[in-house]
């Protein structure tokens, strides 16, 4: 199944896309794609409707955030070698992990804020899992078992805020707008390996990432018990995987988003995004839409 959310920004709609692409409201099942409906007998309910009974959305409505609740959206830091080599780190002996804010969760499809004092910020192209059912101390063998499905996300970064300014990556990562996640959370049945999706980011029409999660270092699946080691992962949780190489900070000068800027990406079976940047100035304002 692909699950969605649609409507106003806080007013955001379950959904379900049909076999021919179009949205089908589930507003009559389910309150919103979060917490118990993320479980698998969740899940399996929606999957025994039939999506011709349900309400047919019209028009192009904004479309949200897949998933709605998160607790907490964790992000996997150098995680592909090659990626690791343009920026000049080595591969870690062990996962890096940082959080980022939940509040920097939007739309797929979202303007992309470019922040108050920001010279440096960057794109990556990453393979988000959601997970479906509360993992603590699990196994790599029965890790699988705890994903409610696959999301498209841009990690936006703002690479001074991250880098340059001391202390942790979290600050670099958490800027509104920095977490465009969707368009759809697809069921595992639809993604058979992980491990086996190509992916991809244009930033004006230039590809600039081109790669596979077939090279990252660590797997969904270590990634997923891994994670559970050091805290309990609960249905809505994010994790953002890692990204491939082709991010601005490796260019040679660096490359880095402003506003008016146009970035589209995409992986595999999980769909695109499109994010325009809107630059703020020193007083608040917008431009670039």
């Amino acid at each position: 199944m692909k699950l969605l959310r649609y409507g106003p920004v806080g007013q955001e709609k379950p959904a379900m896309l049909d076999a021919d692409g179009r949205l089908r409201d589930l507003s009559a099942h389910v309150n919103d794609i979060a917490h118990e409906v993320l479980l698998p007998a969740g899940l399996a309910r929606i999957a025994a409707l039939d999506p011709q009974s349900l309400p047919r959305v019209e028009g192009t409505p904004r479309i949200g955030a897949c998933v709605a609740g998160s607790g907490k959206f964790i992000c996997i830091g150098l995680n592909y070698s090659d990626h690791a080599a343009e920026t000049g780190a080595t591969v870690p002996p062990e996962p890096i992990v940082f959080l980022k804010a939940t509040s920097a969760i939007g739309g797929p499809n979202d303007a992309l804020e470019i922040p108050r004092g920001s010279s440096k910020t960057d794109w990556e192209v990453e393979l988000g899992v959601v997970i479906g059912k509360t993992a603590k101390y699990v196994s790599e063998a029965d890790a699988m078992g705890h994903v409610a499905g696959y999301c498209l996300i841009n990690d936006v970064s703002e690479r001074a805020f991250q880098t340059e300014r001391q202390g942790q990556w979290t600050k670099g990562k958490s800027a509104d707008t920095f977490g465009p996640i969707g368009p759809w959370l697809v069921t595992p049945d639809e993604v058979p390996d992980p491990q086996q999706l190509d992916m991809w980011l244009e930033v004006n029409g230039v590809r600039r990432q081109s790669g596979s999660t077939a090279t990252m270092v660590y797997g969904v699946r270590y990634l997923i018990a891994y994670l559970s080691q050091f805290m309990s992962l609960r249905p809505g949780d994010i994790i953002s995987t890692g990204t491939p190489p082709g991010v601005g900070m490796g260019f040679k000068p660096p490359v880095y988003l402003k506003g008016g800027d146009v970035v589209t990406l995409g992986i595999e079976g999980l769909g695109t995004q499109r994010q325009v940047a809107v630059q703020f100035d020193e007083g608040g304002d917008r431009s670039g839409l």
